[in-house]
């Protein structure tokens, strides 16, 4: 019998897919204005950094959002390059810490709590992200967290399924992707650090 696909993940990876050639676009148009020797105003540096923040965000999404399949593999340089664009400028900061190529679906779960981390922390913060004998250590640290307990406990507690808005989707699939690889996730809520292990 086959797996029934994953629809949500199909639509994500069709959209990142439809996405990308068109901001590709824009950027290499950009390109050849500034070889055309136009003027780099404020605009030009405004667009282009507007185009290379767009770029990142799909990058992150087509691994967050996307299709994994079981024996799909990601290199860390990869990994590190997405999210080292992804915050470039902006008031997050994370600190990826592995020293191997990893299971695409794991990179998956990884980038989803890095979303439900950074939900928690509106002015900013600090991730890190360890694979350690096997085990994955996220931690997310910043001087204020916005706590929503509920949306935390959907993670732990498979009968906890609150209603969600668009902005927290990705605590329901980060709670279904766990639930479809066999993990079972921990969480230390702190006011000043998240915890969370699987």
């Amino acid at each position: 019998m086959t797996e029934k696909p994953d629809l949500a993940a199909l639509l994500g990876s069709r959209i990142c897919h439809d996405l990308i050639s068109p901001i590709g676009a824009i950027s290499n148009g950009l390109e050849l204005l500034m070889m055309d020797g136009s003027q780099g105003g404020p605009e030009m540096v405004l667009i282009s950094e507007s185009v290379a923040n767009a770029n990142a965000r799909i990058r992150f999404f087509r691994v967050a959002y996307g299709l994994a399949q079981a024996e799909q593999h990601m290199g860390r340089s990869e990994v590190q390059s997405i999210l080292s664009d992804l915050t470039r400028g902006g008031r997050l900061q994370i600190e990826w810490q592995s020293d191997q190529d990893l299971m695409r679906r794991e990179v998956k779960i990884a980038f989803l709590l890095i979303q439900c981390l950074e939900s928690a922390m509106a002015y900013g913060g600090k991730v890190q992200i360890q694979m350690r004998d096997g085990r994955w250590l996220i931690s997310g640290t910043a001087n204020k967290l916005r706590m929503e307990p509920h949306l935390w406990d959907m993670l732990t507690d498979p009968s906890c399924r609150p209603a969600v808005i668009p902005a927290q989707v990705q605590f329901p699939l980060v709670a279904e992707e766990l639930a479809h690889s066999h993990l079972r996730l921990t969480t230390e809520l702190a006011s000043t650090e998240i915890r969370l292990s699987f």
